[in-house]
């Protein structure tokens, strides 16, 4: 299981660190207000959200394949059942 870290950079910039032993990535992720309220109705934190999020995509890929940087919306390009999936969490 991965050690997922969300830290708060700015209003909607966070810094994620994902470790799975000795192996480490980092990511810079945007969640902009609408689009939390969207997700989780204001039921969670933000950085729970991208917390669950990035288990979502861990389930579904490599850590290394997880892009750098990136806004939260992008992960319904690749993955269409996400919102779905993360509202019923």
């Amino acid at each position: 299981m991965a050690d997922i870290t969300v830290t708060q950079q700015d209003n909607d910039t966070y810094l994620v660190k994902v470790a799975e032993g000795k192996s480490k990535s980092t990511h810079h992720v945007e969640l902009d207000d609408s689009y939390h309220q969207k997700l989780t109705g204001g039921s969670v934190s933000k950085e729970e959200l991208i917390r669950r999020s990035f288990e979502f995509l861990l389930q579904r890929e490599p850590k290394e394949s997880i892009l750098g940087r990136f806004h939260l919306s992008v992960i319904s390009r690749y993955f269409p059942e996400y919102e779905s999936r993360i509202k019923a969490k």
